[in-house]
C-alpha cells in the first residue's frame, strides 16, 4: 500500500497528514525529509494527523521518537491527532502517549499550541 504524506507548514508548526502504512519501507525517506523541514523552517511543533493511517510498526514509532528528540533540542513538541482504535493501541503500548500530546483533531491542537 505504501504511505502518502501531506506536509504543511503553518508558522512554527509542521503538520503531517499520514495515509497508508508507516513502516520500515516508508520511514527512511520520510525521516530525512521531515528533519530538513524542521531545520529549514525553524519548526517548534510537529502535528501528526493519523486519521487515515492504517498501520504503524516499530520503525514508525522510532520515526516519531526521533522527531521528538530533534524538537526537544529547541524546546519543541510533538502532537498526534485523530487517533483511531488501531493506532491508539500501538501508541499506548509503545509509550508514545507519554512523550507526545494526544489531541482530538488538528483544530484543537493548533488552538492549544497557538498556531
Amino acid at each position: 500500500m505504501g504511505l502518502n504524506v501531506g506536509v504543511y507548514v503553518r508558522g512554527s508548526t509542521l503538520i503531517l497528514r499520514l495515509k497508508g502504512e508507516l513502516d520500515e519501507i516508508s520511514v527512511g525517506d520520510l525521516r530525512m525529509r521531515i528533519s530538513k523541514y524542521i531545520d529549514d523552517y525553524k519548526i517548534k511543533h510537529l502535528l501528526i494527523n493519523v486519521e487515515k493511517l492504517d498501520f504503524m510498526d516499530s520503525s514508525g514509532i522510532g520515526f516519531i521518537i526521533g522527531r521528538f528528540h530533534q524538537l526537544r533540542k529547541v524546546n519543541g513538541d510533538v502532537s498526534i491527532c485523530n487517533v483511531h482504535q488501531k493506532i491508539e493501541r500501538i501508541i499506548g503500548l509503545s509509550g508514545l502517549c507519554k512523550i507526545c500530546r494526544i489531541r482530538d483533531n488538528e483544530e484543537s491542537t493548533l488552538l492549544a499550541i497557538g498556531g
